[in-house]
């Protein structure tokens, strides 16, 4: 499983997303979407976080974490 995490630089949320899939034990990518806008074009985020499972964009903002669980622990 491919996890990515589409963050903008100085975002709070984005890092209370990190803190969530660490305490999970979830391993994810940091992809700074200013410097990488081609995730853009790809997942149309309006607000950071953007989490991507294996290539589909599952949530922005900050999900719950039983929701977060639910993904990856089916």
């Amino acid at each position: 499983m491919r996890v990515q995490v589409l963050t903008t630089p100085g975002c709070s949320n984005c890092v209370v997303l990190e803190k969530m899939l660490d305490t999970l034990g979830v391993s994810y990518d940091l992809i700074d979407v200013t410097k990488n806008p081609l995730y853009l074009e790809r997942y149309p985020i309006l607000t950071a976080p953007g989490l991507v499972i294996d290539k589909k964009l599952e949530f922005t903002g900050i999900p719950k974490i039983d929701d977060l669980k639910k993904k990856f622990f089916k």
